[in-house]
C-alpha cells in the first residue's frame, strides 16, 4: 500500500507560507495619530440627548430621521421601541433656516410641552457659551426665536413653561412666550464690571456652573446672582489673527487676590419688586450654590467662607430676603461642593452627602440642622447620588464600596437598611433614572471594553441594550490593542497605591523596556479606574506599538479612597504626590522587564505641574519629562482652586515658594519638553514664561512648543494631532 504524501506536502506549504507571509497576514494594524486626534476615528458611539419623560414610561433621545436629519424621538421604556417624534429638523424647521439649524442638545420645560434648542453656538470658556435659541411648542408645532436682539446665554423655562429667563450682555431678561414681550430685569450689566445671571470666570471653572439664576417652583420668583468684579485683577491673552494682535482682557483672581463681590437677589415676576437676600456683611466669601426648597417662598443659599472649610445652608424668604441658618458643616481642611442636596416632600428634612466621618456618605438632616439618619456607612466613598424615591423609601447611589477602581449602582432604604447592588458587570457603571425611579439608563464599560448603554428596570434587570458598540469594537479589534493591567504596590509606610500598565507589542519578560509614565495627580482626581478611556486607549497603545511600556499610578491626594488619603496634600500641593510618583518609578525600575535608566513622565495641567516636579526633584529617577500647560507656582493660579488646598500665599509662603517647579528648576538634568497654548485662559502662559526664565537662568537645556491662539486644551484644526505627533517623535529620541 503506497504512503499518502499529501498531508506532508500541505504541512511544508503552510510552513513556508507562514514564514514568508505570516507577519503580513496577521500583522497588527498600526495606529495613526491623525486617526486619533484629527479624524476622531476612535470615538465610541453613545446615546445622545437621552431625557426621561415625566410619565415614567417613556424617554426622549436624539436620532436621525429618514432624511438623515437630526430629530427628537420618544421611546418606550418597556420595549425601548420608538413610538413618536417630538421634533424633526426636516418637518419643523423652515427650509430657509434648516441649513444652519443644529440639534446638538435640547431641554424641556417642567411640563415637557416646550423645548429650548440652541443653534449657532459660540463657546466662551470651558462651560459657557452664547447661542441663538429657539422655542418649540410641541402641541402647536411652532418654532419661534427666543429673542431677535442678539445671542443668549443659559436660558431656562419657568415652572409653567410660559416664560424663559436668559442672559445677554451681562443682564438678565425674561421672555413671555405667549405675548412675545421681552422684559429686561437688570440694567447694570457691563463687561468686566457687573454680571447678572451667569457666573464670572472663576466660579464657572471651579464651582462648575454657568447659569446663575433659578426659577421658584411656582414660577413667581426668579432668584439670581449678581457679580461685582470691578475690583478683580485683569489678565490679557492675545490672538494673532490680524495685522495687529487682538487683546482679550477678562477678570481672573489669582491666589490671595480680590474676588468678585457676590450678591443674591429675588425678583418678583408679577410686581417687578426685587429683594436682596441677606447673606451677611462679609463680602470676601463664596456662594457656590442656590437651590429652591419645595416651598416656593424659601430659597436655600450655600454660604462658604473664603478658606472653604465652613459651609452654611441659609433659608431666604422670597419676599423679604431675610435669612436663617438651616445647617452648618465645618472641616479642618476643606469642604468639597456637590449637587446632592435634595429636599424631601415633607419639607422638614433633606438629603446631604458629606465626608464628616472620614468617607463620603449620605445623610438625612432635619430642618433643625441635626442629622436624623446616616444612611450609608463604611470605609468607602459614595461617588454619585442619583435621587430618592420617597414613595418606596429608597435612595439610589453609586459607590466605590467594592474597590476604588470600580463603580457599581446601589439602592438602600432611607433608614440605612436593605442595601441592594443593582449592577453587577465589573468595571464602571453609571445610571440615569427616570422621574418615578422605575427605570434607568445604565452606561457600563471597563478599562479594556468600550461602553454599552442599556435600559434597566429599577432592580437592575436589563430591558434592552440600546448601544453595545459592536461596530466600534469590531473596528478596533484589527489593532490588537494591549490591555491595561492593574497592579498595586506599597510605599515604605505601608500605603498601597493603585496603577495600571500597558505592555509593549511583542512583550518578552526577559527584555528590558523604557517606561512612559502618565500622571494627573490632582486633589480628588482619579486616573486609575476600571473605565474605558477612548482617546487615551489608542494614544497609549500607539506608544506600546513603538516599544514603550505605559504606566499610570494614582498618588496620595487622589479620590475615592476617603478623606485622609485625599487631603494629605493639604497646604503642600506637589510634595507628597511627587514622592509617590518617584516611588512608583523606583518600584517599576526594580521589575525585571523594565529599564530603570529610561523612565519618563508626561502630564497636562496639574499633570504638567507634576511632570516638572518629578524631573526637577528626582533627576536620578526620571530621564525625561513632557509638561503640557503646567502650573509652575501656585501663586499664578486662580483663587478658589488654589486656596482650597493651599490657603493664600501670605498664609502659606513656604508651601507656595518651596514646592514649585520654579524653585527646583536648577536641578533638572534630564530631557524636558515644555508645551503651552498662548491663549490659555485657565493656566496662563505666564506660568511657562516664568519657567523659561528659570531654565535660562540655570542653563537648563530643553525643547519648547508654543501654540498661538490655543487655550488650555490646545485643540481645533490640526493642533492636537500636530502636538502629539511631534511630542511622540521627541519621546522616541529622548526616552
Amino acid at each position: 500500500m503506497q504512503k499518502n504524501i499529501y498531508p506532508t506536502l500541505q504541512f511544508v506549504f503552510c510552513f513556508v507560507f507562514f514564514q514568508l507571509y505570516g507577519n503580513y497576514v496577521f500583522a497588527q494594524k498600526q495606529i495613526a495619530i491623525n486617526d486619533i486626534w484629527l479624524n476622531y476615528q476612535f470615538v465610541p458611539a453613545s446615546v445622545d440627548g437621552f431625557t426621561p419623560l415625566n410619565d415614567g414610561e417613556h424617554y426622549a433621545r436624539v436620532d436621525k430621521d429618514i432624511n438623515g436629519k437630526p430629530a427628537i424621538y420618544i421611546y418606550d421604556y418597556k420595549t425601548a421601541a420608538k413610538t413618536d417624534s417630538i421634533f424633526t429638523v426636516s418637518r419643523d424647521v423652515p427650509a430657509d433656516s434648516a441649513r444652519n439649524f443644529s440639534l446638538g442638545s435640547f431641554s424641556f420645560d417642567k411640563s415637557q410641552e416646550h423645548i429650548l434648542i440652541p443653534t449657532r453656538t459660540d463657546k466662551i470658556y470651558r462651560r459657557s457659551s452664547t447661542a441663538l435659541y429657539y422655542i418649540f411648542d410641541i402641541k402647536k408645532k411652532t418654532l419661534t426665536a427666543l429673542s431677535t436682539n442678539g445671542k443668549q446665554s443659559s436660558p431656562a423655562f419657568s415652572a409653567d413653561g410660559k416664560k424663559v429667563a436668559f442672559v445677554r450682555d451681562n443682564n438678565l431678561f425674561i421672555k413671555d412666550s405667549e405675548s412675545g414681550i421681552e422684559k429686561q430685569v437688570t440694567t447694570d450689566g457691563k463687561k468686566n464690571f457687573i454680571i447678572n445671571g451667569i457666573t464670572d470666570w472663576v466660579y464657572e471653572e471651579e464651582f462648575g456652573f454657568v447659569q446663575a439664576f433659578q426659577w421658584s417652583p411656582d414660577g413667581n420668583t426668579l432668584a439670581f446672582y449678581r457679580f461685582d468684579e470691578s475690583a478683580v485683577p485683569e489678565y490679557t491673552v492675545q490672538f494673532f489673527n490680524n495685522l495687529h494682535p487682538e487683546n482679550y482682557t477678562y477678570k481672573y483672581p489669582k491666589a490671595g487676590e480680590k474676588n468678585s463681590v457676590v450678591e443674591i437677589y429675588l425678583y418678583n415676576v408679577q410686581s417687578g419688586a426685587t429683594a436682596k437676600a441677606d447673606i451677611g456683611a462679609e463680602q470676601d466669601q463664596y456662594i457656590p450654590r442656590i437651590k429652591w426648597t419645595n416651598d416656593a417662598n424659601a430659597l436655600c443659599i450655600f454660604r462658604m467662607n473664603r478658606l472653604q472649610n465652613k459651609l452654611e445652608l441659609l433659608l431666604a424668604d422670597a419676599a423679604t430676603g431675610n435669612t436663617s441658618v438651616l445647617m452648618t458643616e465645618e472641616n479642618k481642611k476643606y469642604i468639597n461642593i456637590h449637587d446632592h442636596l435634595t429636599f424631601l416632600k415633607n419639607n422638614t428634612q433633606f438629603i446631604w452627602t458629606s465626608q464628616q466621618d472620614g468617607y463620603n456618605h449620605i445623610y438625612i438632616y432635619g430642618f433643625d440642622g441635626k442629622i436624623k439618619t446616616q444612611v450609608t456607612t463604611g470605609k468607602w466613598d459614595v461617588t454619585e447620588f442619583y435621587g430618592c424615591n420617597e414613595k418606596n423609601g429608597l435612595i439610589y447611589y453609586q459607590s466605590a464600596e467594592e474597590s476604588p477602581l470600580r463603580r457599581f449602582v446601589y439602592s438602600i432604604k432611607t433608614d440605612g437598611s436593605d442595601i441592594k447592588k443593582l449592577t453587577n458587570d465589573a468595571g464602571t457603571n453609571n445610571a440615569s433614572f427616570n422621574s418615578t425611579f422605575t427605570y434607568f439608563l445604565r452606561n457600563h464599560s471597563d478599562a479594556n471594553t468600550a461602553p454599552d448603554y442599556a435600559i434597566c428596570k429599577s432592580d437592575g434587570s436589563v430591558v434592552k441594550v440600546l448601544e453595545d458598540n459592536s461596530v466600534f469594537k469590531k473596528m478596533i479589534a484589527d489593532y490588537q490593542l494591549h490591555k491595561k493591567e492593574f497592579f498595586t504596590f506599597k510605599l515604605e509606610d505601608g500605603t498601597e497605591l493603585n496603577g495600571w500598565m500597558i505592555k509593549p507589542t511583542g512583550f518578552k519578560s526577559k527584555k528590558k523596556y523604557p517606561v512612559f509614565m502618565t500622571c494627573y495627580g490632582g486633589p480628588g482626581s482619579q486616573q486609575v479606574l476600571d473605565s474605558y478611556d477612548a482617546f487615551n486607549t489608542m494614544n497609549f497603545n500607539y506608544l506600546a506599538q513603538h516599544g514603550y511600556l505605559v504606566v499610570c499610578v494614582d498618588n496620595r491626594g487622589t479620590g475615592a479612597r476617603g478623606e485622609d488619603f485625599e487631603k494629605i496634600t493639604y497646604l503642600q500641593l506637589g510634595k507628597i504626590e511627587t514622592m509617590d510618583q518617584a516611588a512608583s518609578a523606583k518600584y517599576l525600575g526594580a521589575l525585571p522587564y523594565i529599564d530603570a535608566t529610561r523612565i519618563g513622565m508626561m502630564g497636562w495641567s496639574y499633570g504638567g505641574f507634576m511632570a516638572l516636579m518629578c524631573i526637577s526633584n528626582y533627576p536620578d529617577v526620571f530621564k525625561s519629562a513632557v509638561s503640557v500647560a503646567p502650573v509652575t507656582n501656585w501663586k499664578y493660579y486662580d483663587s478658589i482652586y488654589t486656596e482650597r488646598y493651599m490657603r493664600t500665599p501670605k498664609e502659606n509662603k513656604d508651601g507656595y515658594d518651596k514646592i514649585a517647579p520654579l524653585s527646583s528648576a536648577a536641578n533638572i538634568r534630564g530631557k524636558l519638553l515644555l508645551i503651552h497654548g498662548l491663549a490659555d485662559d485657565n493656566v496662563h502662559f505666564q506660568n511657562t514664561a516664568e519657567m523659561l526664565k528659570a531654565l535660562y537662568k540655570n542653563n537648563v537645556v530643553f525643547m519648547q512648543m508654543t501654540f498661538p491662539d490655543k487655550n488650555h486644551g490646545i485643540s481645533g484644526g490640526n493642533s492636537r494631532a500636530y502636538l502629539f505627533t511631534q511630542m511622540y517623535e521627541w519621546v522616541f529620541v529622548n526616552l
